[in-house]
């Protein structure tokens, strides 16, 4: 079936200017008509960067936290990144705080404080990939660009019923997605068909009957749009397994720095063994203690779940670790700390 490229667009746009989304960092339609606020790609490049495996709900809080904090790209690159990835902590995925940190520096030093307005400009900049290049290209300077998220890729299948398997896929739906996008309201249609996928084209119980792309949806006219897109055999995840030393003393806890290099790098931690796939860690514990058991936390990363034993213990007067620092209990939300290390220190004796 060929498809009316001209009146998907159409559609669209006329469903987005009547059922779009208002978000904080987002211009709708009828507010730039009217002449009031322009977009601000310091703060849409924020909320990208926040929105990567992360719900607009869970999100829009920090981005709230962060503009009242910093609110330009020069002071965010001039904040020390501890207190950068303090303030991140629950957002996961730390390497993008470590990026967000690297990229407003670039962008203030060599960029005189303003994000590029060309898809390889905004590319070659830190933790800045097709995706994100694309919506901020689009959202923020109104440029032609072809945005495709999750939302995005499950109306794509759905509307030509792709049935290569995610993520072979992919390059399949970008090449489709940038056939259909508008190159006269770019940033409006970009923030359209991702608001078509979560509210109208959702993964469970699409609602077709309000979708404004049902004439020439392909899913919908079969009826197997729950099938779309076709995903993969889900790999089982490998559990790692270790034990957190909880180690307290004179109301204060020992706390380290882990590496920027790999997994949480330069997040706060509560020290812990290795933490392995073929059991415990054979490691000794860091101090000679009454050890008690404060039972197992248990936290999923990407790729597989981590099992961490807790052990509680009371350093005594003279012993001091040979790497981090003692925190002050009360002061321990201002740690950049990781939520696996957030269970961990929970685990701990009142």
């Amino acid at each position: 079936m060929t498809i009316d490229i001209a009146r998907l667009r159409r559609q669209l746009l006329a469903w987005y200017d009547q059922e779009g989304h208002t978000l904080p960092w987002r211009i709708r339609p009828e507010d730039r008509i009217a002449g009031g606020p322009v977009a601000d790609p310091y703060a849409i490049w924020l909320s990208e960067i926040m929105l990567q495996q992360t719900t607009v709900p869970h999100a829009t809080p920090y981005w709230h936290r962060f503009l009242s904090l910093w609110p330009t790209v020069q002071d965010l690159a001039v904040a020390p990144r501890d207190d950068v990835l303090r303030e991140w902590a629950g957002l996961g995925y730390y390497a993008r705080a470590r990026n967000l940190h690297a990229c407003a520096i670039e962008v203030a030093t060599d960029h005189d404080g303003q994000f590029p307005d060309t898809l390889d400009g905004l590319r070659s900049l830190p933790g800045i990939g097709d995706y994100t290049a694309n919506a901020i290209l689009a959202a923020a300077f109104d440029k032609p660009a072809s945005v495709v998220d999750g939302n995005v890729e499950r109306v794509i299948t759905r509307l030509h019923r792709v049935e290569t398997a995610m993520p072979k896929a992919k390059p399949e739906v970008r090449k489709l997605a940038a056939a259909i996008a508008d190159p006269d309201r770019s940033g409006d249609y970009a923030q359209a068909i991702m608001d078509l996928g979560a509210t109208v084209c959702t993964p469970r119980k699409p609602d077709c009957s309000a979708c404004c792309w049902s004439f020439a949806c392909a899913a919908s006219a079969v009826g197997d749009m729950e099938r779309y897109p076709v995903k993969a055999p889900r790999k089982v995840k490998p559990v790692r397994r270790g034990t957190a030393w909880l180690v307290r003393r004179a109301g204060r806890i020992w706390l380290r720095k882990r590496g920027d290099a790999g997994l949480l790098g330069g997040m706060t931690e509560v020290p812990s063994s290795p933490w392995l796939e073929t059991g415990h860690a054979s490691e000794a514990p860091p101090l000679e203690a009454e050890w008690a058991d404060r039972g197992e936390v248990r936290h999923v990363f990407t790729h597989f779940e981590l099992r961490l034993a807790v052990r509680e213990g009371e350093a005594s007067p003279g012993w001091e670790p040979d790497s981090g620092y003692w925190a002050d209990e009360r002061d321990l939300g201002n740690e950049a700390l990781p939520s696996v290390m957030r269970k961990v220190l929970a685990a701990r004796r009142s």
